[in-house]
């Protein structure tokens, strides 16, 4: 058993669970561990980084399990089950036929190190202005949004695809822009990563089910129980912080986060790979 191969994977499980509720880019910073950690080859190292959302998308599941259990029971007879149910198929179809589309020319352009650092940047000054305006909540509950405000989500998650953006970020931003209360707009983006995360992260895996043997089990676990802790405590203190704070800390975070990258990068510091 190869100790440090673990601890490393318990790391890359820990930067998942705490950042793919954040809207601060897990796919970011898993780009950015997998490089500093040196973790894994990049076909692996891609492949496990979806896994491990795995458990932060079941983290999702368990804390709002009541939540989706009575939306499925009443399909067909509960309006409010169904208008969920159908919000949530369609604010996935944008990112999903985008994705499919231009999904390949994204990882191999923009999946390495210093991109990211500038969509860190970017998506940081994206915060500071959206939070310096006033947008009027007309949208207090997740039960109170619309299939309008649901495609108008949909297309604002797609800009996640730029590695470095955030899908909650993208997601929640939109939603303050869409007139979604701060607590509606993250718990959307929540049960809308569910559909999303969840089969983007089997067809990957699915697709590269070749890579990965017996061996490569334990590492796996690892990371997913890692991210299902660190997720779950994520989506908890997520929910209480937006109850009384803006989104600021997060934007200035990204913004001193990505000049760091930047910085080092330029300077020699941290020698940086390119994993496109």
């Amino acid at each position: 058993m190869d100790v440090i191969l673990l601890l490393k994977a318990a790391i890359m499980g820990l930067v998942e669970g705490a950042t793919e509720f954040l809207p601060i880019s897990s796919t970011g910073h898993l780009i950015l561990a997998g490089d500093l950690l040196n973790f894994l080859d990049q076909d692996k190292r891609n492949v496990f980084n979806i896994a491990v959302q795995l458990g932060a998308i079941l983290a999702v599941v368990w804390e709002y399990r009541v939540r989706f259990v009575n939306t499925f029971k009443g399909l067909g007879r509960d309006p409010l089950a169904n208008r969920l149910f159908i919000n949530i198929a369609i604010a996935f179809l944008p990112l999903a036929i985008l994705g499919l589309i231009f999904g390949k020319i994204i990882k191999h352009h923009l999946f390495s190190p210093i991109p990211v650092a500038i969509a860190f940047i970017v998506g940081g000054f994206i915060i500071l202005w959206v939070e310096k305006r006033q947008f009027k909540v007309t949208v207090p509950t997740v039960d109170d949004i619309t299939w309008k405000d649901a495609l108008k989500l949909g297309f604002a998650q797609t800009v996640a695809l730029i590695p470095g953006m955030s899908r909650s970020g993208s997601t929640i931003i939109g939603g303050l822009i869409f007139g979604l209360s701060r607590k509606a707009a993250a718990e959307f983006s929540f049960f809308l990563a569910v559909p999303t995360l969840g089969l983007a992260s089997l067809y990957e895996m699915y697709k590269a089910r070749d890579l990965f043997s017996s061996s490569d089990i334990s590492s796996l676990a690892v990371g997913f129980v890692f991210a299902f802790v660190s997720a779950m405590l994520a989506i908890r203190a997520l929910i209480r912080y937006v109850s009384s704070h803006d989104f600021t800390i997060f934007a200035w975070y990204r913004i001193a986060f990505g000049l760091v990258v930047i910085l080092t990068a330029y300077t020699g510091l941290v020698n940086w790979t390119n994993p496109s």
